[in-house]
């Protein structure tokens, strides 16, 4: 048994809208479960002070500020409300890679031309 391409056009197309369906639902679940994320005020407070980050400068310079301030927004997309905007965003993407693929997959007629040719 020969597995079409236009059937697994058909199938990457289908895993494609399941990846969009089960993507957003639990992006949309998280949201509305999620809490957005409090920090305690006295380590927010110490974190966002000119003493904390002149003492990130004078032991890195400013690349460990920038540095410091990439981890803590990369951490915060992973917590609370915004890691369901993460989460739809992923599913964005990966669903996109699949549509492309299933996008410049050639058609029934071109593969039944491949095969002929192939064959003759």
């Amino acid at each position: 048994m020969k597995w079409k391409i236009a059937n697994s056009k058909k199938h990457i197309c289908l895993i494609t809208a399941i990846i969009l369906l089960v993507g957003f639902g639990s992006s949309l679940l998280i949201y509305l479960t999620a809490e957005d994320a409090s920090d305690n005020v006295l380590v927010s407070e110490f974190v966002h002070s000119k003493k904390y980050r002149h003492e990130l400068e004078a032991y890195g310079g400013k690349m460990n500020v920038l540095a410091d301030e990439f981890v803590r927004w990369f951490e915060g997309l992973w917590h609370g409300k915004t890691l369901a905007f993460t989460i739809a965003c992923i599913s964005i993407f990966i669903s996109f890679g699949f549509f492309f693929i299933a996008y410049h997959l050639p058609t029934d007629s071109e593969s039944d031309a491949q095969d002929e040719n192939h064959r003759g």
